[in-house]
């Protein structure tokens, strides 16, 4: 009776301890069940890291993606598996003028942010910096001038104009002028694919460029999801382990809906 005695509270002790370890155990494993699900099913977030898209995005923006927008391809799983095919669960057409997320052609694990300008089946091509469709130039008009920086670290002048696309989506582009992409063949988009362009029109590694520099034009099935949100901007200083930088973090644009910028 005393040995037993002696042993009921470190027995309890114990079967406390293993029950609050399976209960953490149980907490982690859901916590990670319903994270996966999100990422895979909902929602990704994804680092912007060019000024590719200013003014719209820029380097250190941190965009999250909706993956339903146009259904689910085998690009919407982690780890992409080849299993899954090169269809799409319940698919739909992304509008032109849509920013959208996809994984470039024959690239391996790269993921792009870019803009929808071209169908299946138009016809596209670039003159003086600016967008031409199936034979005619999209309209634009000129706002104003700004400097920016490139990714190579220069500071160049840009025009900034409001191009409207066929269907009424307005957005703001950048034209340094002189830059080897101002100037491009027509291209014939393929059925099941969409030509992509950055809204930095003259620093953007988009459609306008084949693989292995560029992505190419775009198959349906690597679009990824629609942009959304800008949930977090960061200068190039931030660090999350150093909170004397945190100071760096862009409030304006934190929260801020993509298709609102800039």
């Amino acid at each position: 009776m005393t040995g037993s005695a002696a042993q009921g509270p470190e027995a309890r002790r114990d079967g406390a301890l293993s029950r609050a370890f399976e209960d953490l155990f149980k907490i982690a494993f859901w916590g990670l069940l319903i994270a996966l699900a999100v990422r895979t099913l909902l929602f990704q977030p994804f680092h912007i890291e060019s000024n590719s898209m200013q003014p719209s995005l820029t380097a250190g923006d941190y965009v999250v993606a909706s993956k339903w927008s146009y259904g689910w391809s085998r690009f919407s799983v982690p780890l992409s598996p080849e299993i899954l095919g090169d269809g799409r669960v319940w698919p739909r057409e992304p509008a032109r003028g849509d920013v959208v997320v996809f994984r470039a052609p024959n690239s391996g694990s790269q993921d792009y942010v870019k803009r929808v300008v071209g169908m299946p089946g138009d016809l596209v091509g670039m003159s003086e910096g600016h967008l031409w469709l199936n034979g005619e130039p999209v309209p634009h008009r000129l706002l104003g001038e700004r400097t920016a920086g490139d990714d190579a670290g220069r500071v160049l002048r840009y025009q900034i104009y409001e191009e409207t696309l066929p269907g009424g989506a307005r957005h703001q582009i950048l034209v340094s002028g002189g830059g080897i992409l101002d100037e491009t063949q027509m291209f014939q988009v393929p059925e099941g694919h969409y030509f992509m362009l950055g809204d930095n029109r003259s620093e953007s590694l988009d459609s306008r460029v084949p693989p292995p520099l560029g992505p190419g034009m775009v198959p349906a099935r690597n679009i990824i999801g629609k942009a959304q949100r800008v949930m977090v901007s960061v200068t190039p200083e931030f660090s999350i382990l150093r909170p004397w930088t945190w100071d760096h973090v862009r409030t304006g644009r934190t929260f801020a809906p993509v298709e609102d910028r800039p």
